[in-house]
C-alpha cells in the first residue's frame, strides 16, 4: 500500500515496540512548531492523561506532542518520557527560564489476549519514539502502540484478529488533514463499501457480525467478566487528526467532535461501554483559513482510511 508523508503537514510519528511483550507507544508531535488542541470522548472505558490542557479554557494554549499507548493505566507513565526529550529541546509552556511541555496521552487496553501483563511502555520508550519521530515512511500495522491491538472480540479471543496502527493523508485546495489511528476495537472494522474486512470469525472463519450479534443475541452479561478469556476486556480505538488549517479553541475541539463520526462508519459497534475510544484533533494558531465544516469533512475522510489501513496493514 502508498506509503504517507506527512512533510507538508509538519506531522511526525514515532514508535518504540516491546515485540515480546506484545506492546508499544507511538508519539505525535509537530517537526518545529507547536500544535492548538482539542479532543472528544466517544468510548466509555478511558485511560488518560492531561486532557484539561485541551479544553477550551484551559491556560496553555498549545499541545507539544500526543501519546498514544499500550499497557493500559500503567502505560501512562511513559509520558515522562515524551517530556523529557521536549524539556531537553525546549518544547513547552514558557515559565520564566523554563518549560512545561503539554503532553496529553490516551492508552489501549493490550495487556490480554496477545501481550504479556507485566508488559507496559516505558518513559525510555517514549522518549525514543519522540526522538525517532518522522514524517515519511512511518511504520504501520503491528508495531508502536498497535503492537498488541486486536479486533472483533465479540466471540472471544479465538475468533479476534489483529488491529494496529494507520495513518493517512488528504489534502484538498490547499487544506491538509493527516489522520493517525490505534484500533484496537471492540467491533468489527468495515471497508468503504460497508464489508467486513476484519473482526469477529465463527469457528468457521467467517465473520459473524459482532453489531448483529449483540443486537439479537448478545453473550451473557459483558459487564461483570468472569474471566479474563472474556471477549470483552481490552478494547479502544485513539485517533489523532490534524490539520494545517487555523482553528479557534472552540473550533478544533468540534473538528474532534465531528471526526469521530468515521469511528462509527467504519468499527461497528464503536464507542462500547468496553471501549475507551478518543478523538484528538490538532491545529495550526496561524495561518490557512477554511470554513469548519470543510476540515470536519475531510477529517472524517482521512480518518477513515486511517482506521482501514490499521488493520489491513496489522
Amino acid at each position: 500500500m502508498t506509503s504517507v508523508d506527512f512533510t507538508p503537514l509538519g506531522l511526525m510519528v514515532g514508535h518504540a515496540t516491546d515485540r515480546e511483550g506484545g506492546t508499544g507507544v507511538t508519539v505525535i508531535r509537530h517537526a518545529r512548531d507547536r500544535w492548538r488542541g482539542g479532543h472528544c470522548i466517544v468510548g466509555r472505558a478511558t485511560g488518560t492523561r492531561e486532557l484539561n490542557a485541551l479544553t477550551p479554557t484551559s491556560l496553555a494554549d498549545r499541545v507539544d506532542a500526543v501519546m498514544l499507548t499500550g499497557g493500559s493505566a500503567y502505560g501512562l507513565d511513559g509520558a515522562a518520557g515524551v517530556m523529557r526529550w521536549m524539556e531537553e529541546h525546549k518544547r513547552g509552556h514558557p515559565m520564566a527560564d523554563f518549560v512545561v511541555p503539554i503532553v496529553p496521552a490516551a492508552v489501549i487496553f493490550d495487556l490480554l489476549p496477545f501481550g504479556r501483563p507485566d508488559a507496559r511502555p516505558t518513559p525510555d520508550m517514549a522518549y525514543a519514539a519522540c526522538d525517532t519521530a518522522q514524517a515519511v515512511g512511518i511504520q504501520e500495522g503491528s508495531v508502536g502502540a498497535g503492537t498488541g491491538a486486536t479486533v472483533g472480540k465479540v466471540g472471544g479471543r479465538d475468533g479476534a484478529m489483529k488491529g494496529g496502527v494507520g495513518c493517512w493523508f488528504e489534502e484538498a485546495d490547499e487544506l491538509m488533514v493527516g489522520a493517525v489511528a490505534v484500533v484496537n476495537a471492540f467491533g468489527d472494522v468495515r471497508d468503504g463499501q460497508g464489508n467486513i474486512i476484519a473482526g469477529a470469525r465463527g469457528s468457521d472463519g467467517r465473520f459473524i457480525d459482532s453489531a448483529r450479534i449483540l443486537a439479537d443475541a448478545p453473550p451473557s452479561p459483558p459487564a461483570r467478566p468472569a474471566t479474563t478469556e472474556t471477549p470483552v476486556s481490552g478494547n479502544t480505538t485513539l485517533a489523532v487528526v490534524a490539520t494545517n488549517a487555523a482553528l479557534s479553541r472552540s473550533a478544533v475541539s468540534e473538528l474532534a467532535q465531528a471526526a469521530s463520526a468515521a469511528l462509527y462508519r467504519r468499527i461497528t459497534p464503536a464507542g462500547t461501554s468496553f471501549d475507551g475510544d478518543i478523538v484528538f484533533a490538532l491545529c495550526r494558531h496561524e495561518g490557512l483559513n477554511r470554513p469548519l465544516v470543510q476540515v470536519e469533512a475531510l477529517a472524517v475522510r482521512t480518518l477513515e482510511v486511517a482506521i482501514e489501513r490499521a488493520v489491513r496493514l496489522a
